[in-house]
């Protein structure tokens, strides 16, 4: 799998920073819509440890950008663009985080109790054999076993989604186990949300109402550490706004206003 595409005309002034992790090229709308207006890349990140993603990331946008660079993390990838950017402060124009997971223990209860209760009774007992199947050494193909845990679970983040599937999800298992529990592990510590102190750019965070990732669990954290900070909640919007019939002119609106100022 290659590691990066390039959407739009060069200077490539903006980099769209996909979750997961192991789902690369779920943020592919998001850079094509922006790449209307500005050169826009989209690293896919194909390394199985946090510290590979990183290193691998400012590869990439040593290579391609026009630095300092405006960083738009998705999810998972908001993380790893806000340890990112913490790293290397003088590569980062500005951080924008959409739908970030919560940056401390504490507000990740319920998360997963959300998602199930927005789920049909078949979909949830479906849910509770794809755990089992993780857990299964005898299944090879994981793969395809996280794919249609991230389509159940999309559906149980929506809010009012457009009916669209055109993009093409590459979806790897090996990554999001092991980077998932590098990433586990810097939150449960305190140091995820310490790498505040090291961010000197303006940090702005989107987040929709119906997203069950909690909005106090990134609003609240960050709000403490970061010297400049802004928090935007978008009314009825689950976890991928750009998919999202009554808030996505609203997210676009607020990414391309971001990107200007």
């Amino acid at each position: 799998m290659k590691n990066l595409r390039k959407h739009g005309n060069p200077p490539f002034m903006v980099a769209v920073i996909h979750g997961g992790p192991g789902a690369a090229g779920e943020t592919a709308p998001v850079a094509r819509t922006l790449s209307n207006n500005y050169g826009v890349l989209e690293p896919l990140q194909t390394v199985d440890s946090l510290e590979g993603q990183i290193a691998e990331l400012k590869s990439v946008l040593e290579v391609n950008a026009n630095l300092p660079i405006i960083l738009i993390g998705f999810s998972w990838g908001a993380w790893l663009s806000y340890i990112f950017t913490a790293r290397y402060p003088d590569l980062v124009k500005k951080l924008i985080l959409v739908s970030s997971g919560p940056f401390e223990e504490k507000y990740v209860a319920g998360i997963n109790e959300i998602r199930m209760s927005r789920l049909s009774e078949e979909e949830k007992t479906e849910v509770i054999s794809l755990y089992r199947k993780f857990n299964d050494s005898r299944i090879k193909a994981k793969d395809e076993v996280f794919q249609r845990f991230g389509e159940l679970f999309s559906k149980a983040d929506a809010y009012d989604p457009i009916d669209d599937d055109s993009d093409k999800i590459i979806y790897d298992f090996n990554i999001f186990q092991n980077v998932w529990k590098d990433a586990v592990k810097v939150r449960k510590n305190g140091s995820l949300v310490e790498f505040g102190d090291k961010i000197a750019c303006l940090v702005v965070a989107i987040h929709g109402d119906y997203d069950p990732h909690p909005a106090e669990g990134v609003k609240e954290p960050l709000s403490k550490i970061l010297k400049d900070f802004r928090f935007i909640l978008i009314e009825n919007c689950g976890h991928k706004p750009w998919i999202e019939k009554q808030a996505k002119d609203k997210f676009y609106k607020i990414l391309k206003m971001e990107i200007i100022q």
